[in-house]
């Protein structure tokens, strides 16, 4: 449990910093001349890079047994792309930076992620999980509120420089978390068996995630379309980013609970609460935009804790790192491919985006909730 909290406030200053710029840089690349299909292709593309390093990531850390290194690179990494948007003055840059972010994120997560899960054998996945992104939804949503004040006062590049300071507390949290979290970091070459335990229901559940990530629309998306159409200022639309966050941070612990004493049931409720954003925060204004981007945070909720901790339950301690890195290619190249068509659809027809984001999503469903069979469960 120390780890758990050690490593969640390394994520809760990690989130304040690359959340709170990430609720306006969709508006701050259309400010810089950015079309919707060239904010889709950049969010999705920076989310293809950072989830298909993943895999190679994973791979490496558990053949070297260099977990730690991979943390370190990918935090500072992570970290110091926020910032440094403050240096930019094209969309090109500023989108290099915002891959580059993405590209940090995904070197240190499946190890992280790997360092939870065998946390989790001894305190429950779901409780695991939904703690750590309790933590991580507090910092998503004090950094997002603070960059609302920043941008008001000294605009888009005072609000980015502005987040070295949290940047820095990142890392200086993390030197603490560092010792405490060896014993989590353990190659597991020498355990006897597969690495997946049910290999049927982790394809089950790698196709879900594959309709859930091509489905579930980037907030930069929402944020251009805020902007484009006169729905809210940029400094509202970060506050309204941090709403989402908060509602992230109190569903993740919830349904994490939820997901450890009833089982696979809750997903499709929080399914379906996320799919019903898109329809609110693309059709909708003043108080029905908000809501959509209130469930619209229920749905980080759903990937974070709820996908993360049903693969682990089909996962052995052998090779962790490599099998989530594996799951994360397989979402990021359906994030990006559904950003992508997103982007392009948000150009020419929000009500064509409403209805692609939202069956897809629905549609996810079946693949997490369908029973095992006899032969899996054995």
């Amino acid at each position: 449990m120390r780890f758990v909290l050690l490593i969640g406030i390394v994520n809760l200053f990690a989130d304040f910093t690359y959340e709170g710029g990430r609720g306006i840089v969709g508006a701050y690349l259309g400010h810089l001349g950015a079309s919707g299909a060239i904010v889709g292709i950049v969010a999705g593309g920076g989310e293809l890079a950072g989830y298909a390093i993943r895999s190679v990531a994973g791979v490496i850390a558990d053949r070297t047994g260099l977990y730690w290194l991979d943390v370190w690179v990918g935090y500072a990494i992570n970290m110091l792309c926020v910032p440094a948007l403050a240096l930019t003055g094209s969309w090109p840059a500023a989108a290099g930076l915002v891959i580059g972010e993405r590209i940090g994120r995904g070197i240190r997560k499946p190890v992280t992620t790997a360092m939870l899960s065998n946390a989790g054998t001894l305190l429950g996945s779901g409780r695991v999980f939904g703690l750590n992104e309790l933590l991580d939804q507090i910092g998503a949503t004090v950094g997002p509120l603070v960059v609302a004040l920043a941008l008001a006062r000294g605009g888009y590049r005072y609000a980015f420089g502005f987040l070295i300071v949290p940047a820095l507390a990142t890392l200086t949290m993390l030197a603490f978390a560092t010792p405490v979290g060896l014993p989590f970091a353990q190659r597991g070459e020498s355990e006897p068996g597969r690495s997946i335990l049910d290999a049927p229901a982790f394809r089950r559940y790698a196709i879900g995630g594959t309709l859930v990530a091509a489905g579930y629309v980037d907030f930069a998306l929402i944020a251009f379309r805020f902007q484009r159409d006169h729905v809210a200022t940029a400094p509202l639309i970060s506050v309204w980013f941090a709403v989402a966050m908060a509602v992230g941070a109190i569903a993740a612990p919830i349904l994490g609970r939820l997901f450890d004493r009833v089982g696979k049931a809750v997903v499709t409720f929080a399914v379906a609460l996320s799919a019903a954003a898109t329809p609110l925060a693309f059709l909708g204004h003043g108080a029905l935009a908000g809501a959509g981007v209130a469930l619209w945070g229920v749905g980080t909720a759903v990937q974070d804790a709820l996908l993360l901790a049903l693969v682990t339950s089909v996962l052995a301690r052998r090779r962790r790192a490599t099998s989530f890195g594996l799951y994360d290619l397989i979402f990021g190249s359906a994030w990006f491919a559904g950003s992508v068509v997103a982007g392009i659809l948000l150009d020419h027809s929000i009500a064509g985006l409403v209805v692609f984001s939202t069956l897809l999503q629905l549609a996810a469903i079946p693949f997490f909730t369908a029973r095992v069979t006899p032969r899996a469960a054995r």
